[in-house]
């Protein structure tokens, strides 16, 4: 484990980080199991563990939230467009599975409502966010109405895992220790997120 947090804060000196984070999360949309979230947190503990290092030697915080929550925004349109186009197939797909097809109805009811908080809330659920983009465009959402609560998702989802890596290594001092424990509050915000879903019922 320790081994691959040292690789991972190798890359992090490397400019190309910003565009492995991007690509990462981008995908993760398909792939929930991309360790997006730990790019982003390493990084982020690198950010402020070399903060007094040359400008370039080190990610810089701002690029890290505005190119994870772009490329989080890109991830989902593409979801959204692509279930939109394979509607009824996907439909069939999500028929099969009585947790998908609850998550579903809870979804479109929402998004009819405005509710976007579910879909800020699902960003940070295991999988949440591929259930939250393919159901809209399986459910032919209009895009106003789900594009500007992704855009917040992507947004919160990336402050908060920067802020985790940032201000953990800045508390903590020693960047392993902060990164594990940055790590473990990431992964404790979407077990309870996704609890939530779970138990929200289904009139809500």
């Amino acid at each position: 484990m320790l081994e691959s947090l040292g690789q991972v804060g190798a890359l992090t000196a490397s400019p190309w980080i910003y565009a492995v984070i991007a690509v990462s999360v981008l995908l993760d949309v398909f792939l929930p199991i991309l360790p997006s979230g730990v790019l982003v947190i390493a990084a982020a503990t690198a950010a402020a563990a070399g903060s007094g290092a040359a400008r370039g030697d080190v990610p810089d915080v701002l690029f890290l939230i505005l190119s994870a929550a772009t490329a989080s925004v890109v991830g989902d349109l593409v979801a959204y467009r692509l279930a939109w186009r394979g509607g009824p197939r996907l439909d069939r797909a999500l028929a099969r599975s009585r947790r998908l097809r609850s998550a579903q109805e809870r979804l479109g009811a929402a998004l009819a409502r405005g509710g976007g908080a579910l879909v800020v809330l699902a960003r940070f659920a295991p999988a949440g966010r591929s259930v939250v983009s393919f159901t809209a465009g399986v459910l032919h959402r209009r895009a106003r109405d789900f594009l500007p609560w992704s855009a917040l998702a992507g947004l919160s989802w990336a402050a908060y895992s920067t802020a985790l890596g940032y201000f953990g290594a800045h508390w903590l001092g020693t960047r392993w220790l902060a990164t594990l424990v940055s790590l473990a509050a990431l992964f404790a915000a979407g077990a309870g997120a996704g609890y939530w879903m779970r138990r929200r019922p289904a009139e809500a």
